[in-house]
């Protein structure tokens, strides 16, 4: 190639990812304006509406004294619940899927979150567990659950395929074993457990706030950091070895920090289902960008998770639905739908 040429065919490259990063960029800004709206939507509605203009000033402890008590203590923690909730399971799955390279590697579908949920239960009926050490009792159970997995997968290699199957099976044996430890609790335990196990904000105040906030500190950060890794990998073991990257040790921090997300999303509210799992397509199609898009993914998770609160709450005027059934109505069809474009395209295993 001429020299001439060479340097067009740089320059066409430079234009292209300029394009992709600037599109990324702007959706990314476009998602955190929609986060922001709904995150003020779920604090004017309820019960006791409250005008959006006067619910910021009253966040920050402004205006009519019942305005700010409704605000303070009964919406900001749950809403802010569902914006950090959305966000850990967007990002875990962005990570799961593009580590594995197929869009039916999430949490949801390789049983780690049913292995979170297991470690949780346990500790809700049997331990007493609540607040930071149910956060962190699902997160080790997430972590067990992705060994074992990670174990019985990987045969001189880690086929995408042969994941997706050992993650159904061990996450078959783990929602049986969250089964029998539910129906063996006292019956205080196991109404709590079940409300827990539909994936529900209801109730929640401040005291489960700090143990997710605390975590997706330093699992946001840290999971950003490794997405120049994570970009690599997607094209293959033997191009990311080419251009100097540790396979296996980039490997393993990426499936640890996505399945302490998935932790994290589990101990503050239950396995919300089919967030993990819808939120990394949507993002890359948005964004037209061949990368996981982390942030875009985070901020999706967090505008359905709030949508969804935001639903349930208001769809029966007698009760509240959990966030958890609403997400598992949008992400069902979804998963259905999938299935059948990827056999009929001959992209299926």
């Amino acid at each position: 190639m001429t020299s001439p040429a060479l340097s067009e065919a740089i320059a066409s490259v430079s234009r292209t990812r300029g394009r992709v990063a600037g599109r990324r960029r702007t959706v990314t800004v476009v998602l955190a304006l929609a986060a922001v709206l709904v995150f003020c939507l779920s604090l004017s509605v309820g019960d006791f509406t409250i005008s959006v203009l006067r619910v910021l000033p009253a966040v920050f402890g402004a205006g009519d004294g019942g305005e700010v008590f409704v605000v303070q203590s009964l919406r900001l923690p749950r809403a802010l619940l569902a914006v950090l909730v959305g966000a850990a399971f967007g990002m875990s799955g962005a990570v799961f899927q593009s580590l594995a390279r197929n869009p039916l590697a999430s949490p949801d579908i390789l049983g780690i979150t049913a292995g979170g949920s297991l470690a949780a239960v346990i500790g809700l009926t049997l331990l007493g567990l609540s607040g930071l050490p149910l956060s962190l009792a699902a997160t080790a159970g997430a972590l067990l659950t992705a060994a074992l997995i990670y174990t019985f997968a990987y045969r001189r290699g880690l086929s995408s395929y042969r994941l997706v199957l050992v993650g159904i099976g061990v996450g078959a044996v783990a929602l049986a074993l969250t089964q029998f430890f539910w129906t063996r609790a006292h019956t205080h335990d196991a109404a709590s457990a079940a409300l827990w196990l539909s994936g529900s904000l209801n109730g929640r105040g401040w005291e489960n706030i700090e143990p997710i906030a605390l975590m997706l500190l330093v699992l946001v950060p840290g999971t950003l950091a490794l997405g120049k890794q994570l970009n690599v990998l997607e094209l293959g073991d033997d191009s990311a070895t080419a251009v100097g990257v540790s396979v296996q040790r980039s490997r393993l921090l990426l499936l640890v920090v996505g399945v302490a997300l998935a932790g994290a999303g589990i101990g503050a509210a239950g396995p919300v289902a089919f967030v993990a799992f819808v939120c990394a397509p949507i993002a890359r199609r948005l964004s037209r960008s061949p990368g996981p898009a982390l942030l875009p993914a985070a901020l999706i998770g967090s505008v359905l998770v709030a949508v969804a609160d935001l639903i349930g709450r208001m769809a029966l005027s007698s009760t509240e639905v959990s966030v958890g059934i609403i997400t598992g109505i949008i992400g069902a069809p979804y998963l259905l739908w999938l299935l059948a474009t990827t056999n009929s395209s001959g992209q299926g295993d």
